[in-house]
Formats: C-alpha cells, sequence, structure tokens
C-alpha cells in the first residue's frame, strides 16, 4: 500500500524540481510512480488535431518516482513522513509523523 494518494500535495526533495510543491494527479502503483502537477515538465511536439487546434511545442508533466518526493502536511506547514494506524473501530488512516494530525 502506498502511503501518498491522487489529491494528496506533495513537495519534490531530489532533482531539478527540489522544493516545488504540487497536487497529485494520478498514481502509477505498479511502478511506484506518480504524475505531480507543475513538477518534472517535459517538453513535447504536439501535432494539430480536432481536440488541440494549436499544435506545437507543448510541456507536460512526467512520472518521477514516489521516493523523490514528501507528503506536504497543511498542519505543520512542512513536508513529512506518512504512517498508517489503527483507529478504535478498526479502519486504518494515514497520519503526519510530525504533528500526528490524520490525513484525508
Amino acid at each position: 500500500m502506498l502511503k501518498i494518494k491522487k489529491g494528496d500535495t506533495v513537495q519534490a526533495i531530489k532533482g531539478k524540481d527540489k522544493g516545488k510543491k504540487g497536487k497529485v494527479l494520478n498514481v502509477l502503483a505498479k511502478e511506484s510512480r506518480i504524475i505531480v502537477e507543475g513538477i518534472n515538465l517535459a517538453k513535447k511536439a504536439m501535432r494539430k488535431t480536432q481536440t488541440n487546434q494549436q499544435g506545437g511545442i507543448v510541456s507536460i508533466e512526467r512520472p518521477l518516482h514516489i521516493s523523490n518526493v514528501m507528503y506536504f502536511c497543511k498542519g505543520c506547514s512542512r513536508p513529512s513522513r506518512v504512517g498508517f494506524k489503527l483507529l478504535e473501530d478498526k479502519t486504518k488512516v494515514r497520519f503526519c509523523k510530525n504533528c500526528s494530525e490524520n490525513i484525508q
């Protein structure tokens, strides 16, 4: 089970985009990679189509390995590690290891 899910805010800790924050758009669990909004951008030449009238060179997000990002906690306003714990009603939740706040 991965500790980062779609919709989480993460911060890059390695690579050319170190320090940037973004929202997780997609999780590729089998490859342990994620696609983050505004991080790891690559230029791609796109042909004119019905949906893309402009064409030309476009910047798109490329997948990066999940170990190169950390969850950004809104409670303590810094990147932190994520853990799992069981509540009294036997439900498993993620929590921030810095401030112990539950993650939804």
